[in-house]
């Protein structure tokens, strides 16, 4: 119990440890009317994007800002590919093939990056690796100041071997078609780094702290419990707690983000809080696909979703839906 406790201490501290990034009385969103979220496969999967706008919204229905999730499955920011990635039918798309295009015609105003998990390529440490994660990382800060656009980086999530470990490979290999069984340690020195240039003025969310965490909790009484199935993509409550450190950034407040186990518990607490997030899940889904195809991307299999002007016209009606719901409150 007084493991548990002091788990449970921690995450809440975690989570508030965001909010005091931002200094001053000005709201972290104040001035931004659009944002851009960029990472991989969980970034595109998008939950945790559809949590923080819908909570967001509900803590201020006066609040005008769009967010924009345009993660892509497989990228990396380091332009790193193991072999034999998907099969061998295709390597790993780069952030950079495709960002100044995106930059220029989103024009947002903050950009949310979530990159790292596959930028080790699930491989054990090396500088080489790392050195093209960090140059990736220092190349999207300049092209997105280049664009007057600010960046809120999120460190990497975490990595599970547990619910995979079968598939998982020792360190010592040449090669590895399957992950190495460690790779969270690589993904933690990621965090690490990331972490420390926030003495540099970089606006830094840890979500790979607060995972781990909420891991270890959940596995002193349950140790089969997952967060990814397959070790990598975070289900729900995954999202949610990725969700929590970006909500705290943003003043949300922390503990009573802690205290509630899941989106959908938190916003049951607000009058037509799960029907909002139904119609921000809608509006977020229909301009995602219709962005990727506007702007391009190298990745063979994604949906081209529906022409962009339909997409945006769909997104205005759920805007009204949306303003509707609120002026309910």
């Amino acid at each position: 119990m007084k493991r548990q406790a002091a788990l449970y201490v921690g995450l809440v501290l975690a989570l508030g440890q965001a909010a005091t990034v931002q200094s001053g009385d000005t709201a972290p969103l104040a001035d931004v009317r659009r944002v851009v979220f960029l990472g991989d496969s969980i970034t595109y999967a998008g939950q945790y994007i559809e949590f923080a706008e819908a909570v967001l919204r509900l803590h201020d229905p006066a609040w005008r800002c769009e967010f924009l999730d345009l993660g892509l499955p497989s990228e990396t920011v380091s332009g790193l590919s193991e072999p034999g990635h998907a099969g061998g039918q295709f390597p790993r798309p780069e952030l950079h093939e495709r960002l100044e295009r995106v930059l220029s015609q989103t024009k947002p105003d903050l950009v949310v990056a979530c990159y790292g998990m596959n930028d080790g390529i699930y491989y054990p440490f090396s500088e080489d690796r790392f050195h093209k994660y960090q140059d990736g990382i220092q190349r999207l800060r300049d092209r997105a100041k280049a664009h007057g656009a600010k960046v809120l980086h999120l460190t990497p999530p975490v990595f599970d071997a547990e619910p995979i470990k079968e598939k998982t490979l020792p360190a010592g290999r040449a090669e590895y078609r399957q992950p190495y069984v460690g790779y969270d340690e690589v993904l933690g020195r990621y965090s690490e780094w990331l972490l420390a240039r926030r003495t540099d003025g970089w606006n830094v969310v840890d979500i790979h702290g607060p995972m781990k965490l909420f891991l270890a909790l959940q596995r002193d009484h349950d140790p089969a419990y997952r967060l990814a199935g397959d070790g990598v993509h975070a289900n729900a409550i995954g999202h949610w707690i990725i969700a929590r450190a970006l909500l705290a950034h943003w003043r949300i407040p922390a503990k009573k983000l802690a205290d509630s186990p899941s989106a959908d518990a938190y916003l049951a607490e607000f009058p037509h809080g799960l029907e909002l997030l139904k119609i921000v899940q809608d509006r977020q889904r229909v301009l995602k696909d219709a962005w990727l195809t506007a702007t391009g991307h190298k990745r063979p299999g994604m949906s081209r979703g529906v022409p962009l002007e339909a997409a945006e016209r769909q997104a205005r009606e759920l805007d009204v839906r949306i303003h509707d719901l609120l002026g309910r409150q």
